[in-house]
């Protein structure tokens, strides 16, 4: 393992933004997982690790410790559990499972990272999450110096959060996931642009045709990474759906009618309602489109910020905070809602 200096972190993350870190390590086994670690530990310096980058915001001034770009890669079939390694491209991962003929995951297509990012955020759209189909995750505690294993119900799943986010937060480092599948399992189209999508099939699409449709779609909404597309240079939705009580969803409904608008809200289990991002946003006054120099908001899907770049090059992390910050007060003020940014910021002061 190669230990590098000021290592251009930018080329790393989908948003294409971030200075450099001070360190850098690629890991491409467990034992350079472990020693990586013990060097940052040696040394005293802090540790980030990286794997696909397209859920972090990397600060202008880079990382000022060790970032650890996790390369692991293999994958095994026993029966209807994969057991794949954490670097694996998630979306080419998402492909072979379809091919084979398991279903549990086809909804979640075309959403870029690897695979050791997939319970940390406990990864979902499109009417899925990873959570219902992970059967165990390795990780490398950093604290104790050793692999531990994790079940499903150790994990603490939650919307878009896991104990490796929450109470774990930068103890873990995923080196392995297991998924458990269902062979020539029937796809989910529960999701509302699915549904339409297939209006009108005569026959049940099949798992490939789902997870075509997924990358369609997301595709139209500037959610799929392709290149030479200015909206792809995002970290995806860059805001989680706020959960509230129904207290907070009458005020909500309030607020909208007061302007001849009908609040848009879900049921979220144990009496709770999930609120559309997106909605509120646009309902703040924020249209696709929106610029702030070269950072902005997606043409296609008010949920993502862009780093839209311009002659004189691309946005700078503070430019995107800046405007994730006017949206977050906008809706604050209007619905009395904060909105949590999902992205991990890298390199901020906190």
């Amino acid at each position: 393992m190669q230990i590098e200096e000021r290592q251009p972190l930018a080329p790393f993350t989908t948003f294409g933004i971030g200075g450099p870190a001070r360190w850098f390590a690629e890991a491409t086994s467990e034992e350079e997982i472990a020693a990586a670690c013990a060097w940052a530990r040696e040394r005293g310096v802090a540790l980030f690790v990286l794997g696909g980058g397209s859920n972090v915001l990397v600060a202008d001034e880079g990382f000022p410790g060790l970032v650890l770009h996790v390369g692991l890669k293999g994958m095994e079939r026993d029966g209807e559990v994969f057991h794949v390694a954490a670097g694996e491209n998630w979306d080419e991962f998402v492909g072979r499972v379809v091919e084979a003929g398991c279903a549990g995951i086809e909804c979640l297509a075309g959403i870029p990272g690897t695979v050791g990012g997939t319970p940390v955020q406990n990864v979902g759209a499109y009417g899925q999450e990873v959570a219902p189909v992970i059967e165990r995750v390795r990780v490398f505690d950093v604290e104790t110096q050793k692999f531990v294993e994790f079940s499903r119900a150790e994990c603490g799943f939650a919307y878009r959060r896991s104990r490796f986010n929450t109470t774990d937060r930068g103890r873990t480092i995923v080196t392995r996931v297991d998924y458990r599948l269902r062979a020539n399992g029937s796809p989910l189209i529960a999701y509302q642009d699915l549904k339409a999508h297939f209006a009108g099939w005569a026959k049940t699409p099949s798992l490939a045709e789902v997870a075509a449709a997924v990358r369609e779609i997301r595709r139209g909404k500037g959610m799929l990474l392709v290149e030479g597309d200015p909206d792809s240079r995002s970290a995806g939705s860059f805001f989680k759906n706020p959960s509230v009580t129904q207290e907070v969803a009458e005020r909500v409904r309030q607020v909208a009618a007061s302007s001849g608008v009908s609040a848009r809200v879900f049921p979220a289990g144990e009496g709770r309602v999930k609120i559309p991002a997106a909605w509120l946003i646009e309902q703040a006054g924020f249209a696709k489109g929106y610029r702030m120099g070269a950072a902005g908001i997606s043409s296609r899907h008010t949920l993502a910020l862009v780093n839209f770049g311009d002659g004189r090059g691309g946005a700078k992390a503070r430019e995107i905070l800046a405007l994730a910050e006017k949206i977050a007060d906008a809706v604050e003020a209007r619905f009395g809602i904060r909105l949590e940014m999902e992205p991990e910021m890298v390199g901020f002061e906190r």
